[in-house]
């Protein structure tokens, strides 16, 4: 299936990308926030995106207008956006299209679909092929995710109780 969003970026200066009148088009959290209602009357499916910074409450009530969220990971150590996620399924409730972009490469997607991603703009040059198969990397996880809301040690004891 082909990708048809448009992911908008700020020049180096900050200033606002131009929108295209029509099209899927995801923007950044700063145009969502002073063009709102441009982007809202705009033909096309819309979608924003949030840097490490951002705090996703300030989209929580405009969830309904999105069909697409992307998180942004600047770089493979700035893991801010795993929060961001967790915090967009869990307290904001968001149960469309969750996307990593930016320094999204094969060893962080087992960790990124844990915490609520369900698609990915892998980073130039990766196999997609290669990143698709880590999710399937390890076959359990202790911690609690979003995927799985109890710890292994609870799992198991539910296990046992229904067995015979």
């Amino acid at each position: 299936m082909a990708d048809t969003w448009q992911l908008l970026k700020p020049a180096a200066d900050k200033t606002l990308p131009a929108v295209p009148p029509d099209g899927d088009v995801i923007v950044p959290l700063a145009q969502w926030l002073a063009q709102r209602a441009a982007l809202t009357e705009r033909r096309g499916r819309l979608g924003v995106w949030l840097g490490s910074q951002d705090e996703p409450g300030v989209i929580a009530d405009d969830l309904a207008c999105f069909e697409v969220i992307a998180v942004n990971f600047p770089q493979f150590i700035d893991g801010q956006g795993y929060s961001i996620a967790r915090l967009l399924r869990e307290r904001h409730h968001w149960q469309g299209e969750l996307r990593a972009i930016g320094d999204v490469f094969r060893e962080t997607m087992f960790y990124l679909s844990r915490c609520g991603f369900n698609a990915f703009a892998l980073r130039p040059g990766e196999d997609a092929h290669a990143a698709l198969a880590a999710l399937d990397d390890f076959s359990e996880a202790y911690q609690v995710s979003v995927e799985r809301p109890q710890p292994l040690f609870r799992r198991r004891l539910t296990q046992g109780a229904t067995r015979v």
